[in-house]
């Protein structure tokens, strides 16, 4: 016999929900947002396949201004073959809600050296730029998620940490790394010693706001769901292509949502920071 929870039983009765508005849809000779429309039938694709169903955006969604939560600093963190210029629209958007944003250039971007001397520099860049105790929150963007997230599982970032934001990363790896033989990129394969490392203690992200925000019509992040680590905030959001998720609007809205919610605990527990020069 099936066992049912009430997870499940939303589900389903979402799903039911969700046909019946796409039939009603189907029929419908008024006009109607196309994007609502497209994203009810994601939804009811991933839902009918036993997946996560994809989160619906408010378009008028807005960062969470009423309660009374500290904004730290936040710094932005690029992808593969980027720059800080990559990251322009989240920082524009995100310093016109009043947040101090900082970027990073990593060097080389290419994935020629491992991912661990990038966040070497991530690490390097904070303890030069904030204080000893000032708490901040990271951003990464695919590559830059992996990095950041090495920072903090690895290099002491977890005590500094408090919200943690990846867009389109490869936490569990993607299949497009094995077209590639540069360190840091087959570093990112599924199947790479980096990527079961770094999964095998995966729980401590929840000692701080994890949210990992993904698309999935992503081309670079194969499977697009290996961006999901089955902890904090996951969300997917319908966007066409791997490049416009820093700057589709609704991601900015979600980045800026995120930022904006209270910390889940202040508890933090010790990095284990292997030396870099050994490496």
């Amino acid at each position: 016999m099936t066992n049912f929870n009430k997870n499940s039983l939303e589900t389903t009765f979402q799903y039911v929900s969700d046909v019946r508005i796409w039939g009603q849809l189907r029929n419908c000779h008024e006009p109607i947002d196309r994007s609502a429309v497209d994203l009810l039938r994601l939804r009811l694709t991933f839902t009918a396949h036993n997946r996560s169903p994809i989160m619906q955006v408010p378009t008028d969604m807005q960062p969470l201004t009423n309660l009374n939560v500290t904004r730290n600093p936040v710094l932005l963190v690029h992808g593969l073959m980027d720059t800080r210029q990559k990251m322009g629209s989240i920082a524009k958007y995100l310093r016109g809600l009043g947040w101090e944003v900082y970027d990073i250039d990593l060097t080389p971007n290419n994935g020629a050296t491992r991912l661990e001397i990038l966040a070497a520099q991530v690490c390097d860049l904070v303890d030069r730029t904030f204080a000893p105790h000032q708490s901040i929150d990271l951003l990464g963007f695919s590559m830059g998620g992996i990095v950041t997230r090495y920072y903090i599982q690895r290099l002491g970032g977890i005590d500094r940490v408090q919200r943690f934001v990846t867009i389109s990363a490869p936490h569990r790896g993607t299949i497009a790394a094995h077209f590639s033989l540069r360190p840091g990129c087959m570093q990112m394969r599924p199947d790479s010693d980096f990527m079961r490392d770094l999964n095998s203690d995966v729980d401590r992200l929840n000692s701080l706001n994890f949210t990992s925000l993904w698309t999935p019509f992503d081309l670079i992040i194969l499977p697009p769901n290996s961006s999901e680590l089955g902890i904090g905030t996951e969300i997917a959001v319908p966007v066409v292509a791997h490049p416009l998720m820093v700057s589709d609007r609704r991601i900015l809205q979600l980045i800026a949502h995120a930022l904006s919610q209270p910390i889940v605990s202040p508890t933090r527990s010790n990095s284990l920071a292997p030396k870099i020069a050994s490496l």
